[in-house]
């Protein structure tokens, strides 16, 4: 296996035409370090598991979806803006390239699930979300639909002291693939955005099942690793 593509804060631009994009905003990424010997029976045929600081990462990450195009639309309303919560994993492929894997997606627009499942295989899950914010505080809720004990409620707190320069920061944020499974393959997607704008924050509440469902029921019951919140960015995909 060769070594890893380097981390870098700038996107490397995409080889043709983008095939979708998406506004992702309001995100907060809250990660803990996990053996990587519990991430890799998890990730689809070959990949290994990425690592920092001799450690995988799992990353529970709520945003706000919107201005969703496929395949030059124009942003498509409703089904296009959703509150998404989402489980992810970091892997490497033979080629040394960096993605992240999705171990479950939830999203509150059934038309939504049911086309990124068809387009690009993921594992979207049919859920009723929600953001709402109140004093300082972001309050992110799913439940599944047909499975109400998959859910999640969190609340954070973003403080005012941006990040820049942090090498676990750009380890966790700065991915421009996404690797899935799809007809009996492991598929290599790329994304593009400017980079991310980052400030420390701090999970007020967390109340959560998803990441015990995806595997990591230990999680809950200890203190993040890590935990960013940004503004947001405009994503492009499309081939790397």
């Amino acid at each position: 296996m060769p070594e890893p593509y380097p981390i870098s804060v700038v996107a490397p631009p995409l080889a043709g035409r983008s095939v979708a994009s998406q506004r992702w905003s309001n995100l907060c990424f809250v990660h803990w370090r996990v053996p990587a010997a519990a991430v890799a029976p998890i990730l689809p045929d070959g990949l290994i598991p990425d690592e920092f600081d001799g450690s995988s990462w799992v990353g529970l990450i709520p945003f706000v979806l919107d201005r969703a195009t496929v395949l030059g639309s124009p942003p498509v309303p409703y089904y296009g803006n959703f509150v998404e919560v989402n489980v992810r994993l970091y892997a490497v492929d033979a080629a040394g390239r960096r993605g992240v894997v999705f171990v479950s997606l939830e999203a509150s627009r059934l038309a939504a699930v049911l086309a990124a499942r068809a387009l690009f295989a993921l594992p979207y899950m049919w859920s009723r979300t929600r953001l709402t914010l109140a004093a300082g505080e972001y309050r992110y809720s799913s439940r599944r639909h047909f499975a109400a004990g998959a859910r999640t409620e969190m609340v954070v707190r973003p403080r005012d002291e941006p990040v820049t320069g942090d090498p676990l920061a750009d380890f966790l944020t700065a991915r421009w693939a996404l690797f899935t499974r799809a007809r009996g393959r492991t598929v290599y997607l790329r994304n593009h955005h400017a980079p991310w704008e980052l400030v420390q924050a701090d999970v007020v509440l967390l109340d959560d099942t998803l990441l015990a469902r995806a595997g990591f029921p230990s999680l809950t019951g200890r203190q993040p690793d890590s935990v960013l919140f940004s503004p947001g960015v405009t994503t492009r995909f499309g081939t790397g």
